[in-house]
């Protein structure tokens, strides 16, 4: 059976990392046991937002950068109402109840998000694929999950 390159994202605890992890390129493997691999290169990540209610929808695609390194490149974004400090941007266009706009095109790194015990859970929307919280991958902590874009081992 032949063994290929996947590329997809992977979920870890910060806190079960080495201090700085993401910020100096030591996130470990896809097949780290402290990762979790979700071999997708097309998600969106949603939230709603903590004081406001209102929902977040970021949409992202996992690509190789210039080195064939794999890396995150958000797409498009959508807020569903405004709020205090949550103006869109001045060239979104509005839709119904959402902010529809195209962020300016950069590669990400890896992701902080925040996962506290008292809101709801981020969730994870593979493409073509209903939305579920992010605990379905990774059980939170109460703080930090890093995501970011990994290679994974496929069949």
């Amino acid at each position: 059976m032949s063994v290929t390159a996947v590329l997809g994202v992977c979920l870890a605890l910060a806190a079960g990392l080495p201090p700085g992890a993401d910020a100096n390129g030591a996130l470990p493997a896809a097949s780290d046991a402290r990762a979790r691999f979700v071999p997708q290169t097309r998600f969106t990540l949603a939230w709603m937002h903590s004081i406001e209610k209102i929902r977040w929808e970021e949409d992202y695609q996992v690509q190789r950068d210039g080195a064939g390194q794999p890396r995150l490149r958000l797409t498009r974004a959508r807020i569903q109402g405004t709020g205090a400090g949550m103006e869109p941007p001045p060239d979104a266009v509005h839709h119904g109840a959402w902010y529809d706009y195209v962020p300016a095109d950069q590669p990400q790194g890896a992701l902080r998000l925040t996962r506290s015990p008292y809101t709801a859970d981020f969730e994870l929307c593979p493409a073509d694929q209903p939305c579920r919280p992010m605990g379905a991958w990774l059980p939170s902590d109460g703080d930090i999950t890093l995501l970011w874009a990994c290679e994974g081992v496929g069949g």
